[in-house]
């Protein structure tokens, strides 16, 4: 049985991702679940919006995305709380995508490397 979750996915303005995939709303995409998490096995998404616009610049690096709320099903594989993988996916509905201010996205750089670098003076 596959549960459905709610997950953020970007694309194009054409609605187009990685490789030049035609996403359309409302239809359901499916794939394999082989290979690894950025293969054509997997669908990616992010569980956040504003994830989805922190990372797209280290992921699809979309110019000027559009964000789309999606249902996600099937097999789900993680990467570590940066992004999402599943198997079975349907854009539903456009959303607004967070604007990020660079003192924003900073910060968020600042406190992704303390939490993976753990010297005492970096960490005070």
């Amino acid at each position: 049985m596959s549960i459905k979750m709610k997950k953020y996915k970007l694309t194009t303005q054409n609605l187009k991702t990685y490789n030049g995939f035609q996403w359309t709303i409302g239809t359901k995409v499916t794939t394999s679940g082989t290979g690894d998490l950025c293969s054509k096995g997997w669908l990616h998404y992010y569980d956040h919006p504003l994830l989805a616009v922190l990372l797209n610049s280290i992921h699809a690096n979309v110019d000027n995305p559009k964000l789309w709320e999606c249902e996600a099903g099937g097999q789900h594989k993680l990467d570590n709380g940066l992004k999402g993988g599943c198997t079975e996916m349907t854009l539903v509905q456009e959303i607004e995508l967070p604007v990020v201010s660079l003192t924003q996205r900073l910060a968020f750089g600042i406190l992704c490397a303390k939490k993976v670098y753990k010297n005492e003076n970096w960490n005070l």
